[in-house]
């Protein structure tokens, strides 16, 4: 599995530019990493799956401002009170409670705004996310199969855990970065309106930090920006390592796999180390700033109490505002982080909303009606994966109603891509695929993959129960109609050897069982599915003579009335068929029965002749026109 993401960009492209490509050893990753602190874009984009929770929005804004508005009064109060209220006299006492009663209900404020803004935030900020887990899921679930024959299953991984988390730590802070924003500035007008000198005195090593900050930027956005690829990269190995286990344990490869794997986590740890560590540079930076700040309200401010030109209560307000003036600093410092992050977590997520779906039903698309009789054709059929490179080339055959007919042929020569075209997966380059005289671009997808049913050579078991998992495509299906269907194809007898029969519980992709019993059970499946059409992709390549028996009299059953097409490599599997159409090199080179063909004296007469052997071990047989 390649290390390379590869999106089809073609269509997410801002303004007709692609995106630049962003580097890291021999892993070129297709993405637009840390370009800006914020980009107009992305947010406009985000902002869709916001917009649904206005209203829980507005009110965590405005319990963020009465939060930040209860902080830049509380030293006020505290000043006024020293200032006024430490007196024994009657105006003392009023004093002193009138500022009680202010703080009580500063503090009670203070809190009710907290709580208010945690609660409403923390849960518009999962909807958010689960709309946008689902949006993105289903879009995957419609994404053309070219899309995901490219794509590493890791990336896609990455994409919707990690990055939808740093889009959650975004959603969750993010309204706090306005309170901050507020309570800088607040700090910053308290302090000049209570004493202009002193205040403007102590907003001198603002200047160090802004100077701190132009050094610090360029080497923290590519600290990110290395931290995030490094990752990614580690995620698709790990998920490649964990799909091939069976290979990587059959061939001993646990220590050279561990040594790769640790490799890429090596550098992952450090490219987070460093990146760590430009995040938490300015903290220390930041509490030094206020340490100097603070020794300058007490040596200045000291001495302009002692000078009675500064009331002590203005110096103590200034000193609790000292305190809290470096917070939202710090705060906006480790926000530009996190919204670094986000931003390019959001153009990921994305560019995965974006992908193109080819595959879609047109505006008057039709359905394939339920009692369709089932006839197959492909008219001059041209298609490649890489239309420059066809992989067919202008076939053309008919399948009848009810009849079984073969395609066979050497690996490479289009049996299986020609099964793909008549189940939509892909659209040909030209020429038409017909089913019952509709294209196939002219039907619904749906109807579709009602009327088609696919048994393939490695059959998929899902998580869930034998039972589920038979009537997948039906879920309206009884269980005395998933049950008749077992019977039918030989599948019943040993579900009920089983520990809880129908109720067995499946691991990853049915493993407890065996590739014949696996096989059998997608037969059951293709049965409770009653489609009309039915397509065998080599579905008796990998499986003991036992086994292919019992298949073999499943077929029968599952064939009866229904129009099949069969890919085999073995012939004794497809030597009844109604017709058999050879392929080669991606054109039609023989159609006949057995017997046909046989007297034929060509390529399948000699696939025959060597006891049915397979066809990648004989040599090209150049095309006769006079076969087709």
């Amino acid at each position: 599995m390649s290390d390379e993401l590869e999106v089809e960009r073609g269509d997410v492209r801002d303004n007709g530019r692609r995106p630049p490509r962003a580097v890291v050893g021999s892993h070129r990753i297709e993405e637009d990493m840390f370009g800006r602190v914020f980009d107009r874009n992305i947010v406009a984009r985000i902002w869709e799956f916001v917009s649904p929770y206005r209203r829980q929005l507005i009110i965590a804004v405005v319990a963020v401002l009465i939060f930040t508005g209860t902080q830049i009064v509380i030293p006020l109060i505290i000043s006024y009170a020293i200032d006024n209220g430490l007196t024994a006299d009657a105006a003392g006492q009023s004093a002193l409670r009138n500022a009680i009663i202010a703080f009580a209900v500063a503090i009670g404020l203070n809190y009710g705004a907290a709580w208010v803004q945690e609660s409403v935030v923390g849960k518009a900020a999962e909807n958010v996310l689960f709309d946008i887990r689902t949006a993105m899921f289903g879009h995957l679930q419609d994404v053309s199969l070219s899309f995901m024959d490219k794509t590493e299953v890791g990336r896609l991984m990455s994409r919707l855990q990690g990055d939808v988390n740093a889009m959650q730590e975004f959603l969750e802070t993010s309204v706090l970065s306005v309170g901050d924003i507020v309570l800088l500035f607040g700090i910053i007008a308290s302090m000049l309106w209570l004493d202009l000198k002193l205040g403007l005195l102590t907003l001198c090593v603002l200047p160090v930090l802004f100077l701190v900050r132009i050094i610090w930027l360029p080497r923290a956005r590519a600290a990110f920006m290395a931290a995030h690829e490094a990752n990614s990269v580690t995620n698709g190995a790990l998920a490649e390592a964990i799909h091939g286990v069976r290979t990587v344990q059959s061939m001993d490869r646990q220590g050279v796999n561990f040594g790769l794997y640790r490799d890429k986590a090596q550098a992952t740890l450090m490219a987070h180390r460093t990146a760590s560590k430009y995040a938490q540079v300015m903290v220390p930076i930041v509490d030094s700033l206020t340490g100097i700040a603070m020794a300058v309200v007490v040596v200045v401010g000291g001495s302009m109490v002692l000078g009675e030109t500064l009331e002590v209560g203005v110096m103590v307000a200034f000193l609790f505002y000292i305190q809290r003036f470096f917070d939202p600093i710090r705060s906006l410092t480790m926000q530009y982080s996190v919204m670094q992050r986000a931003m390019a977590s959001g153009q990921r997520l994305i560019d995965v909303l974006d992908v193109r779906v080819d595959i879609k039903d047109a505006e008057d698309a039709v359905d394939l009606p339920h009692e369709t009789e089932g006839a197959v054709e492909f008219r001059n059929v041209t298609f490649g994966y890489n239309p420059a490179e066809p992989v067919l080339k202008n076939v053309s055959f008919k399948v009848n109603p009810g009849e079984t007919v073969a395609l066979v042929g050497p690996t490479g020569s289009g049996k299986s891509s020609a099964m793909s075209l008549l189940n939509r997966f892909y659209d040909v380059q030209g020429g038409q695929v017909l089913v019952d005289g509709h294209d196939v671009r002219n039907l619904t997808q749906a109807s579709i993959g009602r009327e088609i049913a696919m048994v393939l050579q490695e059959p998929y078991l899902f998580s869930g129960t034998l039972m589920e998992n038979i009537r997948y495509n039906k879920t309206d299906a009884t269980d005395e109609d998933v049950m008749a269907a077992a019977k039918a194809v030989g599948t019943h007898d040993f579900i009920m050897e089983l520990p809880a029969g129908y109720q067995t519980e499946m691991g990853e992709r049915g493993g407890s069982l065996s590739l014949g019993q696996r096989q059998l059970v997608s037969f059951a499946r293709a049965l409770v599915a009653d489609a009309r059409i039915l397509v065998l992709d080599e579905a008796t390549a990998s499986i003991d003579s036992y086994t292919e028996m019992l298949i073999q009299k499943a077929l029968v059953t599952l064939l009866t009335g229904r129009t099949g097409l069969v890919i085999a490599h073995r012939l004794a599997t497809i030597r009844d068929a109604d017709k058999i159409i050879v392929l080669q090199a991606g054109e039609v080179l023989e159609q006949g029965n057995h017997e046909e063909l046989m007297a034929l004296g060509g390529l399948y007469s000699q696939l025959y002749s060597v006891n049915y052997g397979s066809f990648d071990d004989l040599p090209e047989v150049a095309s006769d026109p006079q076969s087709s």
